[in-house]
């Protein structure tokens, strides 16, 4: 009997131990979750930042006061039932105009981060595939735009361009396609570089020799094979453009090149409360917070990702 058994262990090394289970096979994003769930600080900061969210959306249709409604025997007037957040220096509610200008604020930081994801994924894929001359050119140009100073480039195109854009489509919509369209074109060079790494690392890989040996077409290695394998690097990237994208508009605003003045963006309402922060402090307190909580949040979330998206970094 002994020998049996130890004929059978030596024919079957990979069987497992008596009494010990086979570990059942989990794919990489659920193990992904896993390893995010262990970073606590990062959950917690994720909760905080879905909070925000859901108030920027939902918040307007509960607190329901119109953002325009002014009112001059109360401005100025600090946190009180009527106005939670206090009044600016038109009776105006600030609770409402921070709820309505978080939609804006997020609404720049996302879209500016799909266009910039966008333009690094496409540059680095093609610089990262076709290598060479190709190569040469396109990481030229990345390092032309890496080398641009960006926030004096970001006020000339908005003070040149601002007004003839928004008398095409109007001045909301035409500040936020340029302020959208500049911040994400100067926030794409990390993520070439990031997503070019990754393609010289993959496109050599056996699974992708196989796919090239069954004939697959380079655009199908790249979709189906190369690109979901260098998504996590990517991913992480996206989380600190989102973060950069609002502070980039919060700076422009606060400078009074971003929204017109009767759309209250977080940075616009720090613009607007500066010259009464001796008076009114809680005009800029509760803006300036949403930005702070809403960027931490996202760089904790970003931190949380890396650290699930490599399992090398987890101990």
């Amino acid at each position: 009997m002994a020998g049996s058994t130890l004929a059978s262990a030596t024919a079957n090394p990979a069987a497992p131990a008596a009494g010990q289970a086979a570990r059942p096979h989990v794919g990489p994003w659920k193990e992904a979750w896993r390893r995010f769930r262990k970073h606590r600080l990062a959950v917690v900061c994720a909760v905080i930042l879905a909070l925000l969210i859901l108030a920027v959306l939902v918040g307007p249709f509960i607190w329901t006061v119109p953002i325009d409604d002014i009112d001059f025997t109360r401005r100025l007037e600090g946190p009180s039932w009527d106005h939670p957040l206090g009044t600016d220096d038109l009776g105006q509610d600030i609770l409402a105009r921070v709820l309505y200008g978080g939609r804006i604020s997020l609404a720049v930081g996302f879209a500016a981060m799909l266009v910039a994801v966008s333009v690094g994924v496409l540059v680095g894929a093609v610089a990262g595939m076709a290598g060479g001359k190709v190569d040469a050119a396109l990481m030229w140009l990345t390092d032309l735009f890496l080398s641009l100073p960006e926030l004096p480039l970001l006020l000339l195109i908005i003070y040149l361009f601002r007004d003839a854009l928004t008398g095409v489509v109007g001045p909301e919509l035409g500040v936020f396609i340029l302020i959208v369209g500049v911040i994400g074109g100067f926030r794409w060079m990390p993520v070439a570089r990031l997503v070019r790494a990754q393609f010289f690392s993959l496109r050599e890989k056996e699974f992708v020799e196989a796919a090239r040996a069954l004939g697959a077409s380079r655009p199908r290695i790249v979709v189906r094979h190369i690109l979901p394998n260098a998504l996590g690097p990517v991913i992480v990237a996206a989380t600190i453009d989102v973060a950069a994208a609002i502070i980039a508009e919060s700076t422009l605003s606060f400078l009074g090149l971003g929204f017109p003045p009767d759309i209250p963006t977080w940075g616009r309402l720090l613009f607007d409360a500066k010259d009464n922060l001796d008076f009114a402090p809680h005009w800029a307190i509760f803006p300036g917070l949403a930005i702070f909580l809403t960027v931490l949040s996202i760089n904790f979330v970003g931190d949380g990702l890396r650290d699930a998206l490599d399992p090398r970094r987890v101990k």
